[in-house]
């Protein structure tokens, strides 16, 4: 492949990626949205976080199957727990994380 055809094929991505994403901006700022439909966006990054976190905390160092001695389960319980009682984001990471070591250096 060429230089010119592949700086050709970025731009195009660039574009496309572009005109993507200011469509569902402007036809978000044109057209009514359903109350429903509304709130039911309002979940839609925790879902999508909750999809991409949840694998790795199950599923360690991408095994296939579940793993009872993984650290990661409790630890990840205990930090849901303290976000849903405090709401803090940074007490979270850091329980959680504390957490987590705590549980790898008992050998859970």
């Amino acid at each position: 492949m060429s230089d010119l055809s592949l700086w050709g094929m970025f731009l195009a991505v660039g574009i496309g990626t572009f005109v993507m994403r200011l469509s569902f901006v402007e036809l978000y700022g044109r057209w009514r949205i359903p109350t429903l439909l509304s709130r039911a966006l309002v979940y839609v990054p925790a879902s999508v976080l909750a999809a991409l976190v949840s694998p790795s905390v199950v599923y360690p160092n991408g095994q296939g199957e579940f793993a009872f001695a993984n650290p990661q389960i409790p630890a990840a319980i205990i930090a849901a727990w303290i976000a849903w009682k405090t709401r803090s984001t940074v007490l979270t990471l850091a329980v959680g994380m504390a957490a987590l070591w705590g549980f790898k250096f008992m050998a859970l």
